[in-house]
């Protein structure tokens, strides 16, 4: 039985799943506004949130928690000199999921992933 197992699978090992997690929230956090799947919108999202939480308060416990999922130190260092500061009167939802299309191949709902202003706005950045 699987009550309240809220984790998805994705249909992936769980060294993959975390690994495309942590790609995913390395881009997310250097772009600041992705382009994916409905569901992986959900799960990188939730992770997200988490992540900005914990950087808002910069020590060494919180920058060790984190660098296991953003493995890039360039996108770490601007997490938390430029991103967590910029919600820090903020108690969530720093990161927005926005539906956009079906994808012609699969018919897969595609959704777009963004951060927000500290106001609730959207960022306004150039996506490579």
């Amino acid at each position: 039985m699987r009550h309240r197992v809220t984790v998805k699978k994705f249909n992936r090992t769980s060294a993959h799943k975390k690994a495309m997690l942590s790609n995913m929230l390395t881009s997310l956090l250097k772009y600041e506004k992705i382009e994916t799947t409905k569901e992986k919108g959900r799960a990188i999202k939730q992770l997200a949130d988490k992540i900005i939480y914990r950087a808002k308060v910069d020590n060494v416990h919180n920058r060790r928690t984190i660098s296991k999922y953003v493995k890039d130190k360039a996108v770490l260092a601007k997490l938390f000199k430029d991103i967590a500061p910029r919600y820090a009167n903020k108690n969530g939802g720093y990161v927005r999921k926005i539906l956009s299309y079906k994808r012609f191949g699969d018919a897969a709902d595609m959704c777009v992933v963004m951060l927000c202003e500290s106001d609730g706005t959207f960022v306004k950045t150039e996506n490579k």
